[in-house]
C-alpha cells in the first residue's frame, strides 16, 4: 500500500457503481483527497463513496470533458495535481508512487496514462493496442479537457509528459450486455465527431514520431473506409496480434468488430437524416 497522504487528488466520476466502487476506492485509499462527482446515482454509490471517506458532489451528465472540466473549475481540491479516474478503473501501487513523484513537476499542465484493460479477469493488450495513452493525470487550473467523439483529450497546445505506469481498466466489469449498452451509446458521439470533422485531415501525421498522434490519425482515416466492422476485426486479432490475448482476445475483438458495425449504422442515420432537413430559405 502506498505512503499516505499522497500528494496528488483523485476524482472519479459515477452513475449507479456500487458493484466497481469499492474496489476503486481502496486502490486509491493512500490518497488524502477523494471525490466523487456523482451524475444522480438510484443505488447505494454516494453512501458507499462517502463511507469510504471521500467527499461526493453531484452534477448531470453532459459530457466526459464536460464533468471533468466542471470538477476542475468548481470543486475545491486539496492538491493541484488531480487523477481522473472512473469506478471501472483502478490505480496499482506502482502507479501511485509515480504520480507522487511526478506531482512535483511545474513545468507541465498534464501527463499522459496507459490503461491496462482488462477482458474477463486477463489482460488483453494486444487487443486494446497497448500502450494506448489518455491524459488523465492534470494540473489545475492550467488544464483543460475538450470532448472528442465519446471521450476527451487535452486542450491542443497543452504541454503534456508520458508516466510510465498504468492504471487497470475493467472493461468487461458489467458483462457483455452492459458493454454494448454503452458502446451503442458512444457509437453516435463517435458518428457525430466524425461528421463534424469529415475534412480535418493531414497524411504527414501517419509518419508522425509521436506514436499517439499516429493512432489517432489512423483512427480518423479508418471512417474512410469500407466493411470497416471486418477491417477492424482482422486488425485487432491478426495485424495486432489479439490471437495472443486468448479466450478474452477473441471475444473482444469481436465485440470490437461490432461496434464499429453501430458507429457505421450512426453515420449513415445522420447522413440520411441531414440530407432530409428542410433547407432555410
Amino acid at each position: 500500500m502506498a505512503e499516505a497522504g499522497a500528494p496528488f487528488s483523485v476524482l472519479i466520476l459515477t452513475l449507479n457503481e456500487e458493484a466497481d466502487l469499492p474496489r476503486c476506492l481502496e486502490s486509491v485509499a493512500g490518497c488524502d483527497d477523494i471525490v466523487v462527482l456523482d451524475s444522480g446515482s438510484k443505488d447505494g454509490t454516494p453512501e458507499i463513496a462517502r463511507a469510504a471517506g471521500a467527499r461526493v458532489f453531484e452534477r448531470n451528465f453532459d459530457t466526459f470533458a464536460g464533468q471533468r472540466n466542471f470538477a476542475q473549475r468548481e470543486i475545491p481540491f486539496r492538491h493541484r495535481w488531480v487523477f481522473h479516474l472512473d469506478a471501472d478503473e483502478r490505480f496499482t501501487p506502482a502507479l501511485m508512487a509515480e504520480c507522487a513523484t511526478a506531482a512535483r513537476r511545474e513545468n507541465i499542465a498534464g501527463f499522459y496514462v496507459a490503461p491496462r484493460m482488462q477482458w474477463r479477469g486477463r489482460w488483453i493488450p494486444h487487443c486494446t493496442d497497448f500502450p494506448a495513452y489518455q491524459a488523465r493525470f492534470a494540473r489545475i487550473p492550467d488544464f483543460e479537457f475538450v470532448e472528442v467523439g465519446h471521450g476527451q483529450r487535452e486542450r491542443p497546445g497543452t504541454s503534456m509528459a508520458w508516466l510510465q505506469e498504468g492504471y487497470l481498466h475493467d472493461l468487461s466489469s458489467g458483462g457483455t450486455a452492459e458493454w454494448l449498452e454503452k458502446h451503442r451509446r458512444y457509437a453516435r458521439a463517435e458518428a457525430k465527431a466524425h461528421l463534424a470533422n469529415a475534412g480535418e485531415f493531414d497524411w504527414r501525421e501517419l509518419f508522425s514520431p509521436n506514436a499517439l498522434v499516429r493512432r489517432r490519425t489512423i483512427k480518423r482515416l479508418s471512417f474512410q473506409l469500407p466493411a470497416r466492422p471486418l477491417l477492424r476485426f482482422i486488425y485487432q486479432y491478426a495485424l495486432r496480434r489479439g490471437f495472443l490475448d486468448g479466450a478474452s482476445g477473441w471475444e473482444y475483438c469481436r465485440l470490437l468488430a461490432r461496434y464499429e458495425g453501430f458507429i457505421a449504422t450512426e453515420i449513415r442515420a445522420l447522413k440520411k437524416s441531414s440530407q432530409g432537413s428542410p433547407q432555410p430559405s
